[in-house]
């Protein structure tokens, strides 16, 4: 768990989109968004779910950078919210863990 953890903290993106979705963080429901990021009939486990987020984001960032047509800054940005949202999940279950 702690890899994927130290893996998202290591991603560099564009302060502003960061920014943005630190906004949307905090209304993220993974039992709703997640799915439908994902493109599943339902969540995943956190971990399985942060590394299929984590392939998403690398190709989001590779449209990004190339400046393609088809990149969706709308896109990355739920995918980003998705990756904070399931990095609180794991480092919750993280706490528990250590804790017992």
């Amino acid at each position: 768990m702690q890899d994927l953890l130290t893996m998202i903290s290591s991603l560099r993106r564009p302060s502003l989109l960061i920014r943005a979705a630190r906004f949307g963080v905090n209304d993220y429901d993974r039992e709703r968004q997640l799915p439908r990021i994902l493109g599943q009939s339902s969540a995943p486990r956190p971990g399985l779910a942060v590394m299929k987020l984590l392939e998403l984001e690398a190709d989001l960032e590779d449209r990004r950078a190339r400046k393609a047509a088809d990149y969706s800054v709308a896109r990355h940005l739920d995918v980003i919210i998705a990756l904070m949202g399931e990095a609180r999940v794991l480092r919750a279950t993280s706490a528990r863990a250590d804790g017992l």
